[in-house]
């Protein structure tokens, strides 16, 4: 290991974290090795401001307790504890080896160990195992992640097949890097993906559901999509995406609703789908309504009729179901101009916007409490979409006096 004046010049440009350094340097004037590791060793050579920093040492997590006043362990048992310093948190985890994988999400048993390299060997991308010494300013990239930053290869550590069957979100984590990094996934990690399928099909919904909202706000959501489908990915977890148009959630803005929406497009119970796909009961209610009226109206439609259009769509969600029939290709610019005309001249779309509570309604009808009071209600609702001057007192007590009364 040398000095490495680029990667240096890199850490100068994006500077660590003051609390981050403290606890590098501490580590290091106590006799032991620290680094900091994966993702941001990644963003930074990439030219990208790292989103936190990791610190990987040689010392043992009870050493790192007795280096620091304060430690929370975070996760102990695997190596891992938090030191606070400077009011912030920095997580701080022992170089480790794992052994075998039982189950494809875990290893039966973690060893800790005091080579750097030994460390990055189990980690999964070539990219997300290199290792900077801030203090002698030194890069460990012992299986070559700088190399395929520069040329855009997202790359198994050693042999894909084993990297894979030791954790089975590997492969979704494969596309999802090539997709928001904008690289290509090498031709043997990408074949291993389709082999080690039934490992992936272990892997917690919750953990999937992660990589792959990742995967769909990215601006490159069209090839992680082609990407996932091609290597048999999407057919294990949203096999009701199959035949969809993946170039069209390119086409919404950057929403999870919105772009699960038009991906779902076609699919009769999408709420369902979200739903097992472990999204919040929200998101799969709006992508549910978002793709139950995702139809337009008629470049005919009068004026009454996009208020009865907007009353069922619902004023909140006009805008999104616009954008989703724009990303599918059904957008008609003078609707959106006229619903967007009716939306900003307010008319009362439900009946809670009618000029008269249900209380008054009760008392025009000289009735008590029925179901003739909902159905009044519905029928005012009605004509005042129709015709919304109606919805003053006055003209709604006189449209009860024409109300069909039942029975």
């Amino acid at each position: 290991m040398v000095r490495d004046e680029a990667a240096a010049a890199r850490f100068e440009q994006f500077p660590v974290p003051a609390s981050v350094r403290e606890v590098l340097e501490a580590l290091v004037r106590g006799g032991f090795q620290a680094f900091l590791v994966g993702g941001c060793v990644r963003d930074v050579l990439r030219g990208q401001a790292p989103k936190d920093f990791d610190v990987a040492t040689s010392a043992r997590p009870a050493e790192v307790q007795r280096l620091f006043k304060r430690v929370i362990p975070t996760g102990i048992e695997h190596g891992t504890v938090t030191v606070v310093v400077q009011g912030a948190h920095v997580e701080v985890t022992t170089f480790r080896v794992e052994s075998e994988y039982l189950d494809g999400r875990r290893p039966s048993k973690v060893e800790f160990h005091s080579d750097i390299e030994a460390d990055l060997s189990r980690r999964d991308f070539t990219i997300n195992a290199m290792a900077f010494d801030l203090v002698a300013k030194r890069l460990v990239d012992p299986f070559g992640g700088e190399q395929d930053l520069r040329v855009g290869l997202v790359r198994c550590v050693r042999d894909a097949m084993e990297r894979f069957l030791e954790d089975g979100l590997r492969p979704m984590r494969a596309v999802r890097f090539a997709t928001v990094l904008g690289f290509e996934v090498e031709a043997q990690t990408e074949a291993a993906i389709g082999r080690t399928l039934h490992v992936f099909r272990k892997v917690a919904t919750e953990r999937v559901n992660q990589e792959f909202t990742r995967l769909l706000l990215s601006p490159r959501v069209q090839t992680g999509l082609t990407l996932a489908a091609r290597t048999g990915l999407l057919q294990v977890f949203l096999p009701e995406a199959e035949g969809a148009d993946f170039s069209a959630p390119a086409r919404a803005r950057e929403d999870v609703s919105l772009r699960l929406a038009v991906l779902l497009s076609g699919c009769a119970g999408a709420e369902a789908v979200v739903q097992r796909l472990k999204y919040p009961n929200k998101v799969a209610a709006d992508v549910g309504h978002l793709v139950a009226n995702q139809h337009l109206p008629g470049p005919n439609a009068t004026d009454a009729e996009l208020r009865r259009w907007l009353s069922r769509v619902k004023a909140e969600a006009a805008v999104p179901v616009l954008e989703l029939a724009e990303a599918l290709g059904r957008g008609d610019a003078v609707i959106r101009r006229r619903l967007e005309a009716q939306l900003a001249a307010r008319p009362p779309l439900t009946t809670k916007a009618l000029a008269l509570t249900g209380a008054e309604v009760m008392v025009a009808l000289g009735v008590g409490p029925s179901p003739v009071v909902g159905q009044a209600t519905a029928y005012l609702l009605e004509r005042v979409l129709e015709a919304p001057a109606h919805n003053t007192k006055e003209g709604l007590i006189r449209l009860l006096e024409a109300f069909p009364r039942p029975g």
